[in-house]
């Protein structure tokens, strides 16, 4: 649909009263004034950028009691992401040309935004990572053993990143040491326990293997969800090809203020100190930090609701991604440039895609908001099939439209997409 937009836009650093002319998907002109026959005035709300959630986990196939390609995308959406990259620990794990082709159909086929495809790397695959890079947009190294994941082995890390260097394609990594997980391994009954059996020695060992392991490649390598002060420390000085992510999890929450519910908080790498997490605030607002991720990664409230033990590590969080940092930014805790980048910038550089900027020649990804409007979280307004969320009472800023590609995805808390209009990118 070929149209016009005016409203306060966010271009070049700052905020404009201005249009931007759309034309098949993508944005042709950004001027002061603009007329079409097909002209949309959202008077003094903010047009800024769709987020891309680079760190999904949709569950499908395979889990898809939990979420799936529909449901998952639908609540991306509702969060002002238009793009989402799905993590392989499904079932089949997404590691050959024919799970890789299995998964990219059943997500053409159910979701409502833009999406791709990453291929876990394991030890059986390492001879076939290049077959695979014509498939998928990019691979996932688990070197520690979480929720339904792969896991490489420590002695085959050099031979896979000289693999995937091979490719060009961007290597995402879960940094917890297997051999110190086990080393810590013991029964566990709470976050604090937890804690302890998945402590920041496993963070760090991993990134001193990764690092190790890395030297001399150039293709870009993508730290997952860092959690830790020593992690943030050794990456301090880090090569410009290695980026590093972090989650709200681990910037809201802390070990020793979640009391209650306990199992609803456990995640794979674990919520750390308040020390911990006012370091990544320090990464994040010192340019030492390069992406926001949700790793969203549902179980439902029957499989969460078992003694901690038992309880499957993983929380939702793509819907409430950019709401929170859109409050945390209006609260001062980060800038609105911080934020962009972060969320929208970075993640299209990284995933080499024609989105994350309001320019001309990119995607018309945008959303609606109004800053004023800040509402309170809770899960039976949220759109994740898991029916729950740990970020329940928090307050959050939603956006009121949300556009992909030209297209009115949401506008007014309704979805105006068939399941399908979301494509496959960055491959």
């Amino acid at each position: 649909m070929d149209f016009t937009v005016e409203g306060k836009i966010y271009h070049n650093g700052s905020f404009d009263q201005a249009c931007i002319s759309v034309k098949d998907g993508k944005i042709v002109a950004i001027k002061k004034t603009l007329t079409s026959d097909n002209h949309l005035n959202v008077g003094t709300k903010l047009i800024l950028p769709a987020g891309i959630d680079l760190h999904v986990h949709f569950r499908d196939p395979g889990f898809t009691h939990k979420e799936d390609f529909s449901t998952g995308s639908a609540t991306a959406a509702f969060g002002g992401i238009s793009c989402v990259f799905d993590m392989p620990n499904t079932q089949p794990q997404t590691i050959s040309i024919r799970t890789l082709m299995e998964k990219i159909q059943l997500a053409s086929q159910k979701s409502y935004v833009d999406f791709g495809v990453f291929a876990g790397v394991s030890d059986e695959n390492l001879g076939r990572l290049s077959e695979l890079s014509s498939l998928c947009a990019g691979f996932k190294i688990f070197l520690g053993s979480s929720t339904h994941s792969l896991h490489l082995s420590p002695q085959n890390l050099r031979v896979a990143l000289v693999e995937t260097n091979r490719t060009k394609k961007v290597t995402f990594l879960h940094a917890e040491d297997e051999h110190c997980l086990n080393k810590h391994k013991d029964h566990e009954h709470s976050l604090v326990d937890h804690l302890r059996c998945r402590s920041a020695e496993c963070e760090e060992a991993a990134l001193r293997d990764i690092l190790q392991n890395a030297q001399g490649l150039s293709s870009p390598l993508h730290i997952c969800h860092l959690s830790s002060c020593e992690g943030f420390e050794l990456l301090r000085k880090r090569p410009h090809n290695i980026s590093v992510g972090v989650t709200p999890h681990h910037l809201f929450f802390d070990v020793h203020t979640r009391n209650k519910n306990q199992t609803f908080y456990k995640v794979n790498p674990p919520i750390r100190s308040s020390f911990d997490r006012e370091t990544l605030w320090y990464g994040i607002n010192n340019k030492l930090i390069d992406i926001f991720e949700s790793d969203h990664a549902p179980h439902t409230e029957e499989e969460k609701t078992v003694d901690f033990d038992s309880a499957p590590s993983g929380v939702p969080g793509v819907e409430t991604l950019y709401p929170l940092l859109l409050t945390a930014m209006k609260k001062e805790q980060l800038t609105l440039d911080t934020l962009l980048a972060l969320l929208c910038e970075r993640p299209a550089q990284l995933l080499r895609l024609p989105k994350g900027k309001i320019e001309v020649g990119r995607d018309a990804d945008f959303i609606v908001v109004d800053l004023k409007k800040t509402e309170t979280i809770t899960a039976e307004h949220l759109h994740s099939k898991c029916g729950w969320t740990p970020f329940e009472g928090f307050p959050a800023i939603f956006p009121s439209m949300v556009l992909i590609r030209g297209e009115k995805v949401i506008d007014d808390h309704q979805i105006l997409v068939k399941q399908g209009f979301g494509k496959s990118v960055g491959v």
